[in-house]
């Protein structure tokens, strides 16, 4: 076909023809059985209550009011106990740097009692050179991808810092790496694996600033991989394969919360676990029955105040509450797609500077311990989990739907806020956009895989930089396709829950039919098989007509370099390097 152009490409030497793919690659055939599901205890702090029909609501404090008053200071006490990372040493102003971060892993790691491994390694670097810390800590010889394998046991990721201007999950990683080694949380390390990785954002923490040197939001880029942050990050998941990986954040008190509801933010933590099409259905029954209802609990019983996540948009005529968006761009949902339980947790604290930093810090260290503790209690599990996930997903190819694009679902929720003057609970029924229950806006047939043009390495490098599974066409051949006809197309913005993402350069929109075609495929051209793993991550990417796709953002260089593969391929494949 035309637009495969025949390329001279490196490999391995390792040639396969159709069966030997199918063998390889549709494995998931055969079953992985799922453990026993027992319910999970439902916390008080989920359920939607709705307010009956025309019922009143209690007006707040004054418009406009920006001063955080000393009644609401008073609703967020310290907690009992204190913690003394660097940046919550008396006196500071500001929170720890990112050499501060380094020293401090150093001496934890050097305390790391007899029998445990705990290696810092720099994971790699910003756009200003700092490195990227992170703590590699297990009961064994060693710290190595293939050591962690070795373990059988599953492996926890938490992620701190992504947005420079959100500190304390930070610093509470920072605690809690030293409450593995030797302390509290010890004990957890029988059953789990842990990397704790305090800052992912050294720039932007060094400039108090949410995004990344070159303004991309690094919590945007976990798809598109534009950034040596996101790439970072991507690489590890992809060579440590974490069963659960928990991103820690602070959210706004005030600004635009105030001045549209005239009230401040009320609770210490909200949650929110991966929604995003085609995640596996047993990851977000594990993700919420296993650990965010646990987290709710746990919480509570510290007498922290929860509820599921929640923002709302730039434009101030928006009264309406939207949970984190249903995109495949943050690494909630990107991690999700990639089979494991994907967490956020995020703490009160944006616009208030060092405010309540024990206490936020506090939260953090609260949830953290709950969600060790969990996955220790439920490692064989987690590893059955992913694995029928991972086998599920692969076993879908060339059959069923896919979801290409979504909705949230529009409810009303009861939301508690605080009167800025008095401190006082008022409670608002407002609209409230759910992603727990997304509706899909478009789907089509499921491939059996992509066929990308041999010019596409830069979105073929992208892809096998999260784990994705690519092959070289070593021999021409033809297949049956659907091509991508576009019919329509537009500049726009990328967009989230709270409107335009800052930063970002304009993205070309497509309307799309398919139109099936026979076509030749000439050697050096990619082949994305949708029967592995990670067979709905590569379908975020290469869908074109979607806000996050590769196409939409440049990185597929045309639209009919890329074609739906609709039967099995009769076709000699080699690996790529």
């Amino acid at each position: 076909m035309s637009m495969m152009t025949h390329e001279k490409n490196t490999a391995k030497g390792l040639r396969f023809g159709a069966v030997a793919l199918a063998a390889m690659l549709l494995a998931a055939c055969s079953t992985t059985p799922l453990p026993p599901w027992p319910g999970g205890d439902k916390a008080s702090a989920t359920p939607t209550k709705r307010l009956p029909p025309g019922a009143s609501t209690v007006e707040l404090g004054v418009v406009g009011q920006s001063d955080y008053s000393s009644a609401v200071a008073a609703r967020f006490p310290d907690p009992e106990v204190r913690y003394a990372t660097p940046g919550l040493q008396e006196g500071r102003s500001t929170y720890s740097s990112n050499e501060e971060i380094r020293a401090y892993l150093r001496d934890a790691a050097a305390s790391a009692p007899t029998g445990v491994t705990a290696q810092l390694q720099s994971i790699g670097q910003s756009q200003q050179g700092a490195d990227i810390h992170a703590l590699f800590i297990a009961k064994g010889p060693g710290a190595s991808p293939s050591d962690f394998a070795n373990s059988g046991k599953p492996t926890v990721l938490f992620v701190g810092q992504q947005h420079g201007d959100e500190p304390a999950g930070s610093e509470a990683l920072l605690v809690a790496a030293r409450q593995l080694l030797g302390g509290p949380l010890s004990d957890t390390l029988n059953a789990i694996n842990v990397i704790v990785l305090p800052r992912a954002n050294p720039d932007g923490a060094a400039a108090d600033t949410r995004t990344l040197a070159n303004q991309i939001d690094l919590n945007r880029d976990h798809l598109l991989l534009r950034t040596p942050e996101a790439r970072a990050l991507a690489r590890l998941v992809r060579d440590y394969r974490p069963s659960v990986i928990v991103d820690n954040h602070e959210y706004t008190v005030a600004g635009r919360f105030q001045s549209k509801f005239q009230g401040v933010q009320a609770y210490d933590a909200m949650l929110q676990f991966a929604n995003t099409p085609n995640i596996g259905e047993f990851v977000v029954k594990a993700s919420n029955e296993w650990f965010t209802e646990p987290v709710f609990a746990a919480l509570k019983a510290d007498k922290l105040t929860a509820q599921w996540y929640y923002t709302t948009s730039t434009d101030p005529q928006d009264l309406t509450l939207a949970m984190g968006g249903i995109r495949p761009d943050t690494g909630r949902n990107v991690n999700g797609l990639k089979n494991a339980v994907s967490l956020l947790i995020e703490t009160r604290g944006i616009g208030i500077g060092r405010t309540h930093i024990q206490r936020r810090v506090h939260t953090h260290v609260v949830a953290i311990g709950k969600v060790l503790e969990q996955a220790a209690a439920r490692a064989s599990h987690l590893k059955q989990v992913q694995a029928f996930v991972a086998r599920d997903a692969a076993s879908q190819a060339c059959q069923g739907t896919l979801v290409i694009d979504a909705a949230q679902t529009q409810q009303q929720r009861d939301i508690t806020m605080l009167d800025p003057n008095t401190g006082a609970d008022v409670v608002r029924n407002l609209p409230w956009k759910s992603s727990l229950q997304i509706r899909p806006t478009l789907e089509r047939k499921r491939p059996c895989g992509y066929l990308l043009a041999g010019s596409e390495s830069d979105a073929v490098s992208r892809l096998q930089m999260m784990g994705v599974s690519v092959l070289r066409v070593a021999e021409a051949g033809s297949l049956q396709v659907d091509q991508y006809t576009e019919t329509s197309r537009e500049e726009g913005t990328r967009q989230d829950v709270r409107g335009a993402i800052g930063g970002e350069k304009p993205v070309t929109r497509v309307k799309v039919q398919l139109t099936p075609q026979r076509v030749d495929v000439p050697s050096g051209s990619f082949y994305v098989p949708m029967g592995q793993p990670l067979a709905n991550l590569a379908a975020a990417a290469l869908e074109p007509d979607t806000q996050n796709s590769y196409f939409a953002n440049g990185i597929q260089h045309d639209l009919g370099n890329v074609v739906r593969v609709t039967e099995p391929p009769a076709l000699v494949f080699e690996e790529v390097e």
